[in-house]
C-alpha cells in the first residue's frame, strides 16, 4: 500500500526513472547505458509536451514550408520535435545511429558521442491534427548494436522488430503519458507537471482479450479487398445471433492504439488503392505499437504475417497493420484467408 504523508500526497511513487533502475538492477551485467539514454529522451519528450502545450502562444501551427521524406507538408512543431530528440539522444553518448521519419537519410551520431544503441522515431506522430488540438505523439523503438567491427551503417538497422530491446510511446493528450515495455510487460507513466516527473499509473498493462470496438479510416471502404470490406460490414451489421461493434477512429496513430490498448478492440490501416504496401511506416511506426501490443497480450500482423517478423529492406518502409485484442485479430484474419488468400 502506498504511503502518504500530512499533506496526503503519495510518498512512494514510482518515477519513470526509478523503474528503469530498478529493472537494470535485475540484470548485473548492466551498465547503466540503456538508463542514461531513457532519461536522455524523457527530456526532450517533456520539452516535446510543454511546447504543444503553448503551441498556439509560441506559434508553432502551420506549415513550415517544406516536406518530410514521406511527402507530407512539415508543421512547424514537427521540425522542433524532431529536433529535440535527436539533439538529447545524441547529447546521451549512448546512440550510434538514428532513423527519424523526418529525415530522408540515416543519421549516424559523431564518434566522439557515439554509443551501442540504435533508435527509431517519429517525433510528432499524428501530425496532420496539431492545429485542430487533438492527441498527439512520439513513438519509438530502441535496438542494440550487434556489428563490433568498423562503423555503425544501414545494416545495423534493416533488423526484425523482434530484436528489439524496448519500444513505446509519448501521448500528448489531456495529460502527458509515456507507455513503455522494455520486453517484459508494458507499463504507463503520466507526467505530474507539479515536479516534472512520470509516474507509474498504470502497471502491467494488459489488452482485453475482446474488444467493442474497431478503428480504421472508413472513406477507404471502396478500395479495400473483400476480406476487410467483409469483416467491418460484420461489425456493422451483425448477422443473427452475432454482436456489432462500434467504430472510434481519431486518426492519430498514437491516440488509437492507446485507446485499444486500455480498452481492446482493433486497429486497422490495411492497404488500399493510393497505399497498396500500407501506409504506416515499419521501423518507427508499427514495430514499436506491435512490441506493445504484443507484451500486452494482443497480436500485431500484416494481415499476412506477423509485424515482428519482417525483415525490412529500407529505413522508410511501410506496412499494412491489423493489431488489438487477441480474438478479435484473430477473427479477422480468418476472414482474410476466407476471402482474400
Amino acid at each position: 500500500m502506498s504511503d502518504h504523508n500530512q499533506y496526503g500526497f503519495e510518498t512512494d511513487a514510482m518515477t519513470l526513472q526509478r523503474f528503469i533502475l530498478q529493472e537494470q538492477e535485475k540484470h548485473p551485467e548492466a551498465s547503466g547505458e540503456f538508463t542514461h539514454l531513457m532519461t536522455a529522451m524523457l527530456v526532450a519528450v517533456k520539452a516535446i509536451a510543454s511546447a504543444t502545450q503553448k503551441a498556439g502562444l509560441a506559434k508553432l501551427y502551420g506549415i513550415a514550408g517544406s516536406t518530410n521524406v514521406q511527402g507530407e507538408e512539415v508543421k512547424k512543431l514537427d521540425i522542433l520535435s524532431n529536433e529535440l530528440m535527436i539533439n538529447m539522444l545524441k547529447a546521451s553518448t549512448e546512440t550510434c545511429l538514428l532513423v527519424s521519419e523526418e529525415n530522408d537519410e540515416l543519421i549516424t551520431v559523431e564518434e566522439r558521442r557515439r554509443g551501442n544503441y540504435i533508435v527509431c522515431f517519429d517525433p510528432l506522430d499524428g501530425s496532420s491534427n496539431i492545429d485542430s488540438l487533438i492527441s498527439i505523439g512520439t513513438i519509438f523503438g530502441i535496438f542494440k548494436r550487434t556489428s563490433t567491427v568498423g562503423d555503425p551503417n544501414e545494416t545495423d538497422v534493416l533488423r526484425p522488430g523482434k530484436e528489439m530491446v524496448a519500444a513505446g510511446y509519448a501521448l500528448y493528450g489531456s495529460a502527458t503519458m509515456v507507455v513503455l515495455s522494455l520486453g517484459d510487460g508494458v507499463n504507463g507513466f503520466t507526467l505530474d507537471p507539479s515536479i516534472g516527473e512520470f509516474i507509474l499509473t498504470h502497471r502491467n498493462m494488459k489488452c482485453k482479450p475482446k474488444g467493442s470496438t474497431y478503428s480504421l479510416n472508413e472513406g477507404y471502404a471502396a478500395t479495400w479487398s473483400k476480406g476487410i470490406a467483409q469483416y467491418i460490414n460484420d461489425r456493422k451489421f451483425p448477422p443473427a445471433g452475432k454482436k456489432g461493434m462500434g467504430q472510434r477512429y481519431v486518426g492519430s496513430m498514437v491516440a488509437d492504439v492507446h485507446r485499444t490498448l486500455l480498452n481492446g478492440g482493433i486497429f486497422l490501416y490495411p492497404p488500399t488503392a493510393a497505399a497498396p504496401n500500407g501506409k504506416l511506416r515499419l521501423m518507427y511506426e508499427c514495430n514499436p505499437m506491435a512490441f506493445i501490443m504484443e507484451h500486452a497480450g494482443g497480436i500485431a500482423t500484416t494481415g499476412k504475417e506477423r509485424i515482428l517478423d519482417i525483415v525490412p529492406t529500407k529505413i522508410h518502409q511501410r506496412a499494412p497493420i491489423i493489431l488489438g485484442s487477441k480474438q478479435d485479430v484473430e477473427e479477422v484474419l480468418e476472414y482474410i484467408q476466407k476471402y482474400d488468400l
